[in-house]
């Protein structure tokens, strides 16, 4: 899917989107350019708001960093950009940031809501007519009580079958910037996860990262005709969408500054990144000035 096509006025299933009139200053956040699947899907929804945008390329990828110097640097680094934009919402467009760190960030930014992106477990088990439901995501995020927990509260009569792919964020960061991707590299990923015992019974899979919607069609074309692919970031923005409209939003009126796109360390290939930032809202990218 290009990035063009991304920001089009569609939600998931189809739907045709009316959007929000909310304002307001919203923070999104990821470890790379995974997160900006969800800003598409805000500006699809806010398209009045204004959306900054912090990539942690110095730690990319999450899902290979221990889980306590993780977290204490995540709530560094966010408390710091919310003292510093005072954004009326945080979207935490990461699902191994979220499943690690969202109690944390709540406590150390109480006056701050915080939306975090999970996997959509509940909605594949909605929609499974086999019962067995798959999930696609860092191994970080696979080995996370979490999901343990997301399966028994929302999917307690289906079988989750999880895949840990240590390189598919890395292939979507090559994809979004305009790279093509060998497609055998795609289908070994999702062999992890149809390859295993009853996987060939999975019907719908979960995404448990955001870079992978940057690799949705390859993951389509690599698996059975009849699975469907589930993307949360449609749901995070409709989130979103209803916490900003609870909120008397004080910045409402700052929305004329400029929009700004930080990395935390030089991304890799930074000017054919650049290229592929503008659909996003992004003209340049620039260094996160750490205070």
């Amino acid at each position: 899917m290009t990035q063009a096509a991304l920001v089009t006025g569609v939600g998931q299933a189809g739907e045709i989107i009316s959007p929000s009139p909310a304002q307001g200053c919203i923070l999104a956040f990821d470890s790379g350019i995974g997160g900006l699947g969800i800003v598409a899907a805000l500006r699809r929804r806010l398209p009045d708001a204004h959306i900054d945008y912090i990539a942690d390329t110095a730690l990319f990828p999450y899902g290979e960093q221990e889980d306590g110097f993780l977290c204490r640097h995540i709530v560094t680094l966010l408390s710091e950009a919310v003292r510093a934009l005072k954004p009326d919402v945080v979207v935490v467009a990461c699902n191994t940031a979220s499943t690690l760190a969202l109690a944390a960030l709540r406590d150390a930014c109480p006056d701050t809501p915080f939306i975090g992106c999970v996997p959509a477990i509940r909605w594949a088990a909605r929609i499974s007519h086999s019962r067995v439901i798959g999930l696609l995501a860092t191994r970080a995020t696979v080995r996370r009580p979490y999901v343990a927990s997301l399966r028994e509260q929302f999917a307690p009569d289906c079988m989750l079958i999880a895949h840990g792919a240590r390189h598919l964020a890395d292939y979507a960061e090559q994809a979004f910037r305009g790279k093509e991707v060998d497609p055998a590299l795609i289908k070994q990923e999702v062999a992890g996860l149809f390859g295993q015992p009853e996987g060939n019974r999975i019907d719908a899979v979960a995404l448990g990262c955001t870079h992978y919607t940057f690799v949705l069609e390859a993951l389509r074309a690599a698996s059975p005709d009849h699975v469907a692919w589930l993307d949360p970031a449609d749901a995070v923005a409709r989130q979103t969408v209803t916490v900003l409209e609870t909120l008397t939003c004080a910045s409402a009126g700052q929305s004329t500054r400029t929009e700004s796109l930080w990395f935390t360390a030089p991304p890799a290939d930074a000017t054919l990144l650049a290229e592929h930032l503008r659909p996003f809202g992004y003209q340049h990218a620039e260094l996160w000035p750490s205070r």
